[in-house]
């Protein structure tokens, strides 16, 4: 009789199994809980790590900022030029307007010789003219101060024969005054300035002189007085001649206004 076969019951382990995983730990006792651990806990066990500063490096401004700080500088600078020129053009038109302003005018009505002769070495000319003036003020509210240190000079062609100066005097609105100057000069070359003379009456019958004035004045508008300046004024003169003790006839005169000079 065959031996009965022993069965023997063996476990399944593919139903057991999630029950056993489960009971397995993810991390093996002992052992950390993950690599990647807090960086709080970390903190004291390694020392932070030093940083290392850099000097902070300022670039230079572009070139158009410097350039444009230039144009902004010289369009400034135009427009307060044209600003003080708009300025002055008003008040003189103001000025203008109101005073209506007119150049003084002046006139060399007689010449008289006191003194014109040679020295005795026959190396110096002597001369002294009595010179009449008479000074026109054409304008209704402007006043003319006639200031000291002017200077009047008698010339035949670039020789200068004598010299003078006008008063100090006021002259009022509309104002026309006479005034008499006393000019004296020496020459040193006299043989060639007397040859000169009589070569030129001997040819044209007359001797051309000229005036010049070189005067400092102040301008009165109306209450109110304006710096010093000086009147330029030239006077051409044609005489028959020229000798001592001898009222001198003037043939022409001319006198103009050159301009006024700060």
């Amino acid at each position: 009789m065959a031996d009965h076969q022993k069965i023997h019951p063996v476990l399944d382990r593919d139903v057991e199994a999630p029950h056993a995983a489960a009971e397995v730990p993810l991390v093996p006792r002992g052992a950390s809980k993950s690599d990647r651990s807090d960086p709080a806990d970390q903190q004291g066990k390694y020392p932070p790590l030093q940083r290392r500063t850099f000097p902070v490096m300022h670039s230079p401004p572009p070139m158009h900022k410097k350039r444009s700080c230039c144009r902004r500088c010289l369009c400034w600078t135009v427009c307060l030029l044209v600003l003080q020129v708009v300025v002055i053009a008003i008040t003189g038109g103001i000025i203008y307007l109101v005073f209506r302003p007119k150049l003084p005018k002046y006139s060399v009505d007689q010449l008289q010789i006191t003194q014109f002769n040679v020295s005795t070495d026959q190396t110096s000319l002597y001369a002294t003219f009595d010179v009449n003036i008479t000074a026109r003020n054409p304008n209704k509210k402007i006043g003319i101060y006639y200031e000291g240190g002017s200077r009047l000079s008698v010339w035949y062609t670039r020789t200068k024969l004598c010299e003078g100066a006008l008063p100090k005097f006021y002259q009022g609105h509309r104002n026309t005054t006479q005034l008499l100057v006393q000019m004296t000069g020496q020459n040193q070359d006299a043989s060639g300035l007397l040859t000169a003379l009589q070569q030129q009456q001997q040819q044209t019958g007359n001797v051309p002189l000229t005036l010049r004035v070189r005067q400092p004045v102040k301008i009165k508008l109306g209450s109110f007085k304006l710096p010093k300046i000086f009147f330029v004024v030239r006077c051409r003169l044609v005489v028959d001649s020229l000798s001592e003790n001898n009222d001198i006839t003037i043939q022409s005169s001319s006198c103009k206004f050159r301009g006024i000079r700060l």
